[in-house]
């Protein structure tokens, strides 16, 4: 068998059919979105979903490069093949910059497209430079232009959080997008991709006949990978990862499901699987964590911070209604829609009675990722050292072991300088919550509501129910007989596994955190 090449990083079309890399074939949604009613097309997906892959797909598409889509979906469905100019920006690279770096990067990508098509230009203003490119390529071809502007929120992204820097590189970038509905005469086709949607830039709040598709049924595998492009298109590769693990095939199907899949952008959906992640695990022939290992957004930190959002609601799920998913970044009034949009929570459910929909975290892969990444906030600078003792602890739970995994947690612990924010109750069942969630055989609940009350912390192993309460400088006698006074091992008894109560007490004393418990 012929080894494979899959695109890791590449994200030309181009280069990707021309060198034989594996592709999954997303030519029937550029035929179907380039057919339809409307100019003005927005897809949001989270980072690293395919979006760059597609606008380059669209780019060769309307360059009319017939001879790359052979024995593709469009190659039967296209019959004219029309040829367009076609303006390519992607804002990736304006990332990290302020806004004298920015607007020269803009005037940057406008003089690169400005020598494709032998036009000479002299204006310092974006915004004038974009219009007259537009409008001279179509007096010069007679033909109307395409516009591709692909992750359009890049440069403003890093600076969500930021009150005085936000508006600033906010306004270059509305200045540059400005003159797309005055040259809506000379134009064939726009498509912006993005992660979220800043309602105060020109293309939202003027372009009021822009279609967004994120959440449209027909669209719902525009990007990713489905479970029916898994199973057909890259059947011969789940084989070869299950001999090279040395499991079956339903097994290996299973794994990848559980790390990379869950993910939906409308309601009902097909399966999305995270396509950066599950061909770096095909290329690798083993399973990791590779959608994070590219790096957690700083904003979306730094914004769980200003809208304190613990990480047990994360874990929980949170509900939403529509709006909510189309809500403007800036006065957005939760941080759910950020949450989604970055790919961090997913729809799971919709209520249809009370239009809400449910979401919750798509995978093993976003759950341990996230809250590995969450983890130093409790634990300070030792917190890189702290998926160890989770690990550890994980190990003896599964043996029953509550006690010794508590023994594990109370060491390690003790090594860790508290601060004056860690003095409550809150961040203690949080840190614990986050722990006990990076066990990921088990399932977790905080604040679990019973008809006497509410259960800190409810840990559901394969074996048996742990029922935890916990106590900030009192005692692990008081925490276990709140457990027994309230009856909260009644809610388990008939769910046909064994309920073991455990009370814990953390305290800080001469600088560091101590814990002490009782389990019956």
């Amino acid at each position: 068998m012929a080894t494979k090449h899959y695109p890791i990083g590449i994200q030309t079309f181009e280069e990707i059919i021309g060198q034989n890399y594996t592709y999954v074939d997303k030519t029937e949604y550029v035929y179907r979105l380039s057919h339809t009613n409307g100019k003005y097309f927005f897809l949001s997906r989270p980072r690293r979903f395919g979006k760059s892959l597609l606008v380059s797909t669209m780019k060769s598409y309307f360059e009319g490069k017939r001879q790359l889509f052979e024995e593709l979906a469009i190659e039967h469905l296209e019959t004219e093949w029309t040829e367009y100019p076609v303006l390519h920006f992607s804002m990736a690279g304006g990332k990290h910059m302020e806004k004298a770096p920015l607007e020269q990067y803009l005037l940057n990508m406008l003089e690169e497209n400005e020598r494709k098509f032998g036009i000479v230009a002299d204006s310092d203003a974006p915004n004038i430079r974009l219009y007259n490119l537009i409008q001279n390529i179509y007096s010069i071809t007679g033909k109307k232009v395409v516009i591709l502007i692909d992750e359009y929120d890049a440069p403003l992204l890093d600076v969500l959080h930021e009150d005085e820097q936000l508006p600033v590189l906010r306004n270059v970038m509305r200045n540059f997008y400005s003159p797309l509905k005055d040259c809506d005469p000379y134009l064939r086709f726009v498509f912006i991709t993005g992660i979220t949607k800043f309602s105060q830039l020109s293309i939202f709040s003027e372009l009021n006949n822009i279609k967004n598709i994120s959440m449209l049924p027909d669209y719902e595998g525009i990007c990713g990978i489905t479970n029916e492009e898994l199973l057909t298109q890259l059947y011969e590769d789940i084989d070869e990862l299950a001999a090279s693990q040395q499991i079956t095939r339903s097994q290996t199907i299973e794994k990848l499901r559980s790390h990379y899949d869950g993910y939906h952008f409308t309601w009902p959906s097909s399966d999305i699987y995270n396509p950066y992640s599950l061909l770096n695990c095909f290329a690798d022939k083993m399973f990791d964590m590779y959608w994070f290992t590219t790096g957690t957004p700083t904003y979306l930190i730094e914004m769980m911070r200003k809208f304190d959002v613990e990480p047990s609601e994360i874990g929980e799920g949170m509900d939403a209604i529509r709006p909510e998913f189309d809500a403007p970044t800036e006065t957005m009034a939760s941080l759910t829609p950020l949450l989604y949009q970055s790919g961090y929570m997913t729809i799971k459910n919709y209520d249809d009675t009370n239009e809400l929909y449910h979401l919750g975290i798509p995978n093993k892969e976003i759950r341990v990722g996230l809250f590995q990444t969450l983890l130093p906030k409790y634990l300070g600078r030792k917190g890189g050292r702290g998926g160890t003792a989770v690990a550890k602890m994980a190990a003896l739970i599964n043996r029953d072991d509550m006690d010794g995994a508590l023994q594990l947690m109370k060491n390690f612990l003790e090594t860790v300088p508290y601060c004056d924010n860690t003095k409550y109750e809150g961040h203690y069942q949080q840190m614990l919550y986050i722990m006990f969630s990076l066990l990921t055989n088990y399932r977790m609940q905080v604040e679990v509501r019973t008809h006497r009350g509410r259960i800190d912390v409810v840990v559901e192993t394969e074996r048996r129910f742990y029922l935890i309460e916990t106590k900030f400088d009192g005692s692990a006698s008081e925490a276990l007989k709140q457990i027994e006074a309230n009856g909260y091992a009644e809610a388990y008894k008939n769910q046909g596994k064994p309920v073991t109560m455990v009370g814990i007490n953390f305290s800080v004393k001469d600088t560091a955190n101590f814990a002490e418990w009782k389990i019956k």
